[in-house]
């Protein structure tokens, strides 16, 4: 594969969508999509203009991975990542394609993310030092950063078209979608990671959080979309030497939002650049998760 970095796609034979944070969606046919997924990196909700050589290549596999190996949990809209496989319209494009592209089913995508957290980290641990909850969880005092939790809490935040994403209750959930698709997508969100953090204690990661998506098949069936237990998505950990009480090193894009606290930027566009040491010590953060989880080089 090749590693040349891919920040844009543009296929005149069909028709784009949307062109997200990462990915670039096309319109296949009534019932599929295609979802491209480039090299851009976001932090802070903003999108960096520097690549991170081959990231699109990883999450499309890690995601290939999780969808097989969790798809006896939930379904998933995923049909295919073989460009052989794909219509002859996308073929045509393979170059620059293969290795990064998936053709999936259409879904109505919930205007609500799925976060599981199993580690106090993050904005969660900044609601924890001030409120002492995190997303309407109560939780007991004196909790370290970092530190695991006695079991995995169900956080969903609303998808912001524009700036950050803002953390809700379950209640506020289930105003939004209705009191049982929340019910089951919590079940579901908790399932899936429960066993996907298992899996990956196995091969030596700490899955301290992660994002689901999920949206309604053209049969009304809900399913998991977008993409699953990635470096973006997800934030993994060496299972060695892993201290609470502090910030750990990581697998996932934490280290370039690291980079960024140091500057002085306001976490608004447009994003500054990231040094080439800094892109590549992410690609090999990448590469290695991907190495651990499946047992395979890309």
């Amino acid at each position: 594969m090749s590693a040349a970095t891919l920040l844009q796609t543009s296929i005149a034979d069909l028709q784009l969508i949307k062109r997200g944070k990462v990915r670039d969606v096309y319109a296949v046919d009534d019932q599929h999509l295609l979802i491209v997924v480039t090299d851009r990196i976001s932090a802070f909700d903003c999108i960096l203009p520097t690549p991170i050589a081959r990231k699109g290549e990883v999450l499309t596999s890690l995601s290939t991975f999780w969808f097989e190996k969790l798809a006896h949990v939930v379904h998933n809209h995923l049909v295919t990542t073989d460009i052989n496989l794909m219509p002859e319209v996308i073929q045509r494009h393979s170059e620059k394609l293969a290795g990064r592209s998936m053709l999936v089913r259409r879904a109505e995508v919930f205007p609500v993310e799925c976060v599981v957290r199993g580690y106090l980290v993050g904005s969660g641990w900044k609601d924890y030092q001030r409120t002492g909850e995190v997303c309407g969880h109560r939780l007991p005092g004196g909790l370290r950063e970092s530190e695991e939790l006695a079991t995995p809490i169900f956080t969903p935040a609303t998808k912001a078209e524009e700036g950050h994403d803002e953390n809700i209750s379950e209640a506020q959930a289930g105003e939004i979608l209705g009191r049982e698709v929340t019910a089951f997508l919590r079940e579901t969100s908790l399932q899936l990671y429960r066993e996907a953090r298992e899996y990956a204690r196995g091969r030596n990661i700490i899955i301290a959080d992660t994002k689901f998506e999920f949206g309604l098949d053209a049969n009304g069936r809900i399913i998991l979309v977008d993409e699953a237990l990635t470096p973006d998505s997800s934030r993994f950990w060496p299972l060695e030497g892993y201290t609470p009480g502090q910030s750990q090193p990581s697998f996932d894009k934490q280290f370039v939002r690291d980079y960024l606290e140091q500057l002085d930027w306001d976490k608004r566009p447009p994003a500054p650049a990231i040094p080439s040491e800094v892109a590549e010590a992410t690609t090999a953060r990448y590469l290695e998760a991907h190495r651990l989880l499946t047992g395979n080089d890309l």
